[in-house]
């Protein structure tokens, strides 16, 4: 994975949710409190969903083959997207319909120590694991916003898990001002109310997640300072005079693809072309390091014909 601190990530926020699972099982057993069953459902789907990205990252590595050219670098932004459904469906739909049956079939909590416990341990938990997202997180994101971030980030699976602990965090507060004014009220609807609340919020990060990772699916550029930087790596101002159009797509977090029509002289000898070309790779290569798969196309520029018919620097990609 691009940044071990993705894995990282991944792996504190798989422990913490096993354990704080187990633990709002029990709380559920003893209280009865739907709001215990729906987080404890929520736990459970966040530890399938870090299963998924870790199995997504190892399935990406495999090497590319004669059916797959360009290897399996999207693995990852599919496994994201499933991560996006599981989330919707076992975690939002689920605590939606909890919430909407106990709401219409309240009941006053047993044992209320056993989930106000272990909601407090489970707010102490999440707070570790998103500790360790943010940190990980901060040394990819640089001068972005935390939005920025979410939004333009190659890899899926720190801006999942980030999504992922903040909602787990938030659904917490939320469980636990449910179970603390039903035990307040007497009132069992207010823990059918702070289950619906924590359902609610589920859904909406699954749909933000759906939508970044369908971006990803569908096919994203590198970004503005990338495509700077091959930009500059390909002109050497004497062979290759500048970029005629080119167009960036990333194969997978790690792995970029660049094709470029450049303009050369019309004197050049096929020689001077071929061995400017090399080394055009070769400066796109150091200045982008992810850019691994790279098509050159040598052609004349002329500026009247390009002003006259269709500009390719008009298009995405373009200068």
């Amino acid at each position: 994975m691009s940044a071990s601190g993705g894995t990282k990530a991944i792996v504190a926020a798989l422990g913490a949710n096993l354990a704080i699972a187990a633990a709002k099982f029990v709380a559920f057993a003893f209280s009865g409190s739907s709001s215990m069953l729906a987080e404890g459902v929520h736990s459970i789907a966040d530890s399938g969903n870090q299963g998924l990205l870790l199995l997504g990252g190892k399935k990406a590595k495999r090497a590319a083959t004669a059916e797959h050219p360009f290897g399996y670098g999207r693995e990852r932004y599919i496994y994201g997207f499933l991560v996006s459904i599981v989330l919707f469906t076992i975690g939002g739909v689920f605590a939606l319909y909890e919430g909407y049956e106990k709401i219409h079939d309240p009941h006053e909590l047993d044992n209320w120590y056993w989930p106000v416990g272990v909601l407090v341990f489970a707010i102490i938990a999440e707070g570790f694991s998103f500790r360790t997202a943010i940190k990980e997180s901060n040394e990819l994101r640089g001068q972005q916003t935390w939005a920025q971030f979410v939004r333009r980030a190659k890899a899926p699976e720190l801006p999942v898990v980030l999504l992922e602990d903040f909602g787990a965090l938030v659904g917490l507060v939320l469980a636990l001002g449910g179970v603390g004014l039903t035990m307040a009220t007497g009132d069992g609807v207010w823990d059918g109310i702070g289950t619906m609340c924590i359902g609610a919020l589920l859904v909406l990060i699954a749909l933000v997640l759906a939508a970044e990772t369908k971006s990803l699916l569908l096919g994203e550029a590198a970004g503005p300072e990338q495509i700077a930087k091959i930009r500059a790596a390909v002109v050497d101002g004497t062979v290759v005079t500048r970029v005629i159009h080119m167009r960036t797509l990333h194969l997978g977090p790690d792995e970029l693809l660049v094709a470029a029509k450049i303009a050369v002289q019309h004197d050049d000898t096929a020689t001077e072309i071929a061995n400017a070309i090399n080394a055009a790779e070769a400066r796109i290569r150091e200045a982008v390091p992810i850019a691994r798969v790279i098509y050159l196309e040598p052609d004349i520029y002329n500026e009247a014909t390009a002003a006259a018919g269709a500009d390719p620097s008009k298009t995405p990609g373009g200068e």
